[in-house]
């Protein structure tokens, strides 16, 4: 599939936001987005809930990025990197880089033409776990413990969402070290990469932006932009607060697992 030329600009990077909480009647056209893997994916779903957000994520998905490459959103074919990273396939320049997030029924996607990039958004949940001091690196901890109490939490999740899009952005996946890298958690000024082991010019590569979103999310846009100021334009809307959903704890379901695991390969 031959892929058309997008100039989205040096200076940009578009975020999409949307609701994956749709009418009934707004169906059919994201399903007809899909391939027939992701509708057999789809269709795997026990909850009902889980299975419409999931078509309406990766429809919507679909559909944007169709828009940008006068593509039907349905003969776009994606492969992914040795870490799982998805990337479109096909023959044309220059690529266009994205990479979606989603939390309870928000979606937000990134959209580049020059930079490698990441993004991720969690609502602000209560969690019973010492999750920081599993995932964040030593220097990151003691800024945290610092920070006053009623402030905690959403100082937690500036660090755990930035830490996330930047791992995205990396493009290594879960096989990169969450303690190999420290980012700021202030909730007043740019956020910023502080380190990365290995790479002594690694802050001065990457740039990160906070994300405007709806009241009780926070989150997070890394990208490898080698120096250049970047802005996020939004596209189509920003979103209304989400309706009330039923609160409960917050699990990072994936990373606890990937802790765990790593914790009984230890011990082998």
């Amino acid at each position: 599939m031959q892929l058309k030329p997008v100039s989205i600009g040096a200076g940009t990077i578009d975020v999409w936001q949307w609701s994956l909480d749709v009418p009934l009647e707004a169906l059919p056209p994201l399903v007809s987005a899909l391939n027939e893997a992701e509708f057999a994916r789809a269709s795997r779903f026990v909850h009902e809930q889980h299975r419409l957000r999931f078509i309406a994520g990766r429809g919507r998905l679909r559909a944007i990025l169709g828009s940008y490459l006068d593509v039907a959103a349905n003969r776009l074919a994606f492969s992914y990197n040795a870490f799982g990273k998805p990337r479109l396939a096909g023959r044309g320049e220059p690529p266009l880089h994205f990479n979606l997030s989603h939390s309870g029924p928000t979606a937000v996607l990134a959209v580049s033409d020059r930079y490698q990039l990441g993004i991720d958004i969690e609502r602000v949940l209560p969690f019973r776990e010492n999750l920081a001091e599993h995932f964040f690196s030593g220097a990151e901890n003691e800024a945290l413990k610092v920070v006053p109490a009623q402030d905690y939490l959403g100082a937690f999740f500036r660090c755990w969402t930035r830490k996330e899009a930047f791992v995205k952005a990396h493009g290594a996946g879960l096989s990169l070290p969450l303690e190999s890298f420290d980012v700021t958690i202030d909730p007043v000024g740019e956020p910023r990469l502080l380190r990365l082991d290995g790479v002594d010019d690694a802050p001065a590569q990457w740039q990160f932006l906070n994300l405007t979103l709806p009241r009780g999310y926070v989150g997070a846009v890394a990208a490898l932009t080698a120096g250049n100021a970047v802005s996020l334009n939004y596209r189509g809307g920003t979103l209304q607060p989400a309706r009330r959903e039923r609160r409960g704890a917050w699990r990072p379901a994936a990373r606890i697992e990937r802790h765990q695991a790593l914790s009984r390969a230890s011990r082998i």
